[in-house]
């Protein structure tokens, strides 16, 4: 753990150290957010704010990672070859999170589209498989632990479609929340954190040590990105530590409890589907001011701040809650 602990460290002071130059290189290039023109008005104040920040914690993430597994081809037994599944699954969705941000960057039409819904689906889809047969058939994952029995329970090919509904339905979870300033990294980090004291108490200590680096670079990344937010995470970021995220907890087979420690994207998901739901059954009417729900707390006089501390505390109850489910 202590190992585990240092990484992170190591991840915040490297992400806090480049933030500086990477948010200035974002500017020269005009990588510059665009809003929807349906959001909030005062967000229009955001427009320009460099996006794509994602990338900042995902190259510290990946380049302390293949460090370590570089130095396990010299005989320095420093991290576990599992880790390169999660770090697999975290470049290829930076890259379809990046290329979406960099089309809705360039894109003239007012508040900015990114790459068409049913290409960003397909090659989600492609790396969510990928990631899945991975999984089963690499690292022989095919249970699952509920709680309270001692014994993980065997669910064979079943796994595979239901490894696939879960990377792809946290990434997108993840990425609605990326809405606020700090909400979506506060958020990502404390569920991170979460799973790596699951896999602590599983003795996965690699797995441990990629959740902490996670949890170091995403602290670093904080630090630009709270209000007012320096660099936006863009979908660079939420797609990949979404998708991440969902890999690890896969890997612990404590993936029933990602829900609970993942509340907050789990309500920011519902919100919008039930608003689309409600609008079509109703022919017009909105079950929320806005969706997702933080727009919703937003319009109904919560500032921008106290919308993402209030979550924040949220996310840490459902951690908690988490944990405290896999000790039983």
């Amino acid at each position: 753990m202590a190992y585990s602990l240092v990484l992170g460290v190591v991840a915040f002071v490297i992400a806090v150290s480049w933030g500086g130059p990477f948010i200035a290189m974002l500017r020269r290039n005009g990588v510059g957010k665009q809003i929807r023109v349906d959001g909030p008005q005062s967000h229009f104040s955001k427009a320009g704010t460099p996006t794509m920040g994602g990338l900042l914690v995902v190259t510290v993430v990946l380049g302390i990672t293949i460090v370590l597994n570089f130095l396990n081809l010299v005989g320095m037994n420093t991290i576990g070859r599992s880790v390169l599944l999660p770090m697999g699954v975290m470049a290829a969705m930076a890259v379809l999170g990046g290329v979406d941000d960099w089309v809705n960057v360039k894109s003239r039409n007012p508040g900015g589209i990114g790459l068409l819904a049913r290409h960003k689906a397909m090659w989600g889809l492609a790396i969510t498989t990928a990631a899945a047969i991975g999984l089963h058939f690499f690292l022989g994952l095919e249970s699952v632990a509920i709680p309270g029995i001692p014994e993980k329970i065997s669910i064979g090919l079943w796994y595979i479609p239901i490894a696939i509904f879960i990377i792809n339905a946290t990434g997108h979870t993840v990425n609605l929340t990326d809405g606020l300033d700090g909400l979506a990294a506060g958020t990502v980090l404390v569920a991170f954190l979460s799973y790596a004291v699951i896999a602590y108490l599983q003795e996965q200590v690699y797995l441990v040590a990629f959740c902490l680096t996670v949890v170091g670079a995403l602290a670093g990344f904080l630090w630009f990105n709270a209000y007012p937010a320096k660099v936006i995470m863009g979908d660079t970021g939420s797609l990949a530590l979404g998708g991440t995220l969902a890999t690890v907890a896969l890997m612990t087979g404590q993936w029933l409890l990602l829900p609970v420690v993942g509340v907050v994207f789990v309500a920011e998901g519902m919100s919008d589907i039930l608003q689309v739901a409600y609008f079509k059954r109703t022919k017009g009417k909105r079950l929320f001011r806005m969706a997702p729900i933080h727009h919703h707390f937003e319009l109904g006089g919560w500032s921008e701040v106290q919308v993402t501390i209030r979550f924040w505390i949220i996310g840490i109850m459902g951690g908690m809650v988490g944990v405290a489910l896999a000790l039983i």
